[in-house]
């Protein structure tokens, strides 16, 4: 059976007694390509974020005003109404007007600038950390009109440096009926796979037959986290859970004297940086690349249609 579509056969296992064994957590991230870890987070930073978040849905009518904003309890007559463009701009679940609204949130790009995540990063790397700022947030509304993100390979869409990781943090509790993320382990030591269109996030689908890998996953919980190679692939679950907004965040880190392609400096989404940050108060969030000397690689549209490793 297509390993796209076979079940998960694995449960991930917390990697959070490997912060105090640096090699055995490097051995683990090169063996399986990413890396579970229960309660990173406390579940009140994680809280206080997704009722910034869900704020701005409800700002828009997008929530039930009749719910618990931190229930996430989708407007439906209004999500129902919404085009399928509308609903699958950028890949984010949302409309850009809302997706605005959520770039714009301080304490979301501060995510990335956590000290205990930066410092997980600065050990599995062995070097300082670079966090881009192109952070992305999925807003993804209860609608059969989403499409669901494909298995895929971040590198095709970063480009830059193959040690660039990505963490994935859901904003609350995301079990796996409500469609959180699963991994192909192991699929990172495969190099770069060809692809296929899918109207997915991202637009390409990764061809995985003949692979044998197994996918794995889990019930999230808020302040739980997911880090994984650039080359791992990854997939959303389908959302079953009637009228549940998810929510959740794409960070991705790589070592800080690694080259990078110049996208990843930039907002993610039609934006500008000087009126995303109007308002911050922190102002070592606001442009801190300035003061990197990095080596910048030109994005390869070519490696993104690789025909020849089609099976």
């Amino acid at each position: 059976m297509d390993p796209a579509i076979k079940p998960a056969t694995r449960t991930f296992e917390d990697a959070t007694p490997l912060l105090a064994a640096p090699e055995e957590l490097r051995r683990e991230a090169e063996k399986k390509g990413y890396l579970f870890f229960k309660h990173f987070f406390t579940r009140e930073e994680v809280i206080e974020l997704r009722g910034q978040m869900l704020n701005v849905l409800q700002e828009e009518g997008l929530l039930d005003p009749a719910a618990p904003l931190l229930d996430g309890i989708g407007n439906q007559p209004l999500i129902d109404g919404m085009t399928v463009e509308e609903l699958n701009w950028n890949g984010i679940g949302t409309t850009q007007q809302v997706y605005h609204k959520i770039q714009k949130l301080e304490s979301f790009h501060a995510v990335a600038h956590h000290p205990k995540l930066l410092g997980l990063f600065d050990t599995l790397f062995g070097e300082r950390t670079f966090p881009h700022p192109r952070n992305i947030a999925r807003i993804m509304l209860p609608s059969d009109k989403l499409n669901v993100t494909p298995p895929h390979q971040d590198f095709l869409h970063i480009q830059g440096s193959y040690k660039t990781w990505t963490c994935w943090a859901p904003v609350g509790d995301v079990p796996k009926a409500l469609g959180g993320l699963s991994v192909l382990e192991g699929s990172h030591d495969t190099g770069l796979l060809g692809v296929t269109a899918n109207p997915g996030a991202g637009g390409l689908e990764s061809i995985l037959c003949g692979l044998g890998y197994e996918w794995a996953e889990t019930d999230y919980e808020a302040g739980d986290i997911l880090i994984f190679h650039s080359l791992t692939v990854h997939k959303a679950l389908a959302n079953t859970i009637p009228g549940r907004v998810r929510l959740s965040l794409d960070l991705r880190f790589q070592p800080a004297s690694q080259p990078i392609e110049n996208a990843s400096l930039l907002p993610h989404g039609p934006f500008e940086w000087d009126e995303l940050y109007e308002g911050w108060t922190r102002e070592e969030l606001q442009y801190y690349w300035k003061k990197e000397q990095f080596t910048f690689l030109p994005f390869n549209e070519e490696i993104r249609w690789q025909k020849d490793k089609i099976c």
